[in-house]
């Protein structure tokens, strides 16, 4: 007698948002340079021609997967002030960024926003606007947030540690190449920071109260 067959499951259908986050998972597990249509087709298990139903092309793949990020950021409270309101903004596109740590080239190159992107730009200008700053003075302050989260989330991601141990290893191997007459400050900040538990992230919210402090001069001088 003929064994039956065994019963599959079926799959989920490809849908874009289902495309677009397979993408953004591939990307954050393997690098952006691994992604292809044809390793994208391969983890949703699919075809590599049926992903061009529901994406034109790579570059469509590319736009829609930045959305994707700018759809993690919190919007701006419209029941706090205005710098509580942008503080918040600030602090959840860095974990977003932090989450896809591919993401910085492409959200600055992309030229085709997509909704979520929209929504975002204009939540955070209207945010400021509704404030008191001006139009030019919103833009300032948009660019030079955008300038001091990206910046600092590279940085993040280049440094040489990422604990406190890591920390003293990479000090310890700077002081043997610091004669300390030679650079004193230098070697003394290495050395003090060796006997803490200092951590780089805690220099976010530090460099955001600047970023803000300065920006409300700006806003009083509109």
């Amino acid at each position: 007698m003929a064994q039956p067959e065994p019963r599959r499951e079926p799959r989920d259908p490809l849908t874009k948002q289902r495309v677009l986050h397979a993408a953004v998972g591939l990307a954050d597990r393997d690098g952006i340079e691994s992604l292809t249509m044809r390793t994208l087709a391969h983890e949703l298990g699919a075809g590599a021609m049926s992903l061009y139903w529901h994406v034109a092309n790579k570059d469509e793949l590319l736009d829609g997967m930045v959305d994707v990020v700018y759809g993690e950021i919190d919007p701006p409270s419209s029941n706090a002030d205005w710098k509580t309101a942008v503080r918040r903004v600030a602090i959840s596109a860095r974990e977003a960024l932090a989450r896809h740590r591919w993401a910085i080239p492409l959200m600055e190159s992309r030229r085709r926003p997509g909704p979520a992107s929209l929504r975002h730009h204009d939540a955070v200008l209207g945010c400021l606007r509704e404030a008191g700053f001006s139009i030019a003075g919103a833009v300032h302050a948009f660019s030079a947030l955008d300038s001091y989260v990206h910046g600092f989330a590279l940085q993040e991601q280049t440094l040489p540690f990422e604990t406190p141990e890591e920390l003293v290893e990479v000090g310890e191997g700077m002081l043997r190449e610091l004669p300390a007459d030679e650079y004193p400050y230098l070697a003394a900040t290495v050395v003090e920071f060796m006997k803490s538990d200092y951590q780089f992230a805690d220099e976010f919210e530090v460099g955001l109260e600047l970023v803000l402090d300065g920006l409300e001069r700006l806003r009083e001088t509109a």
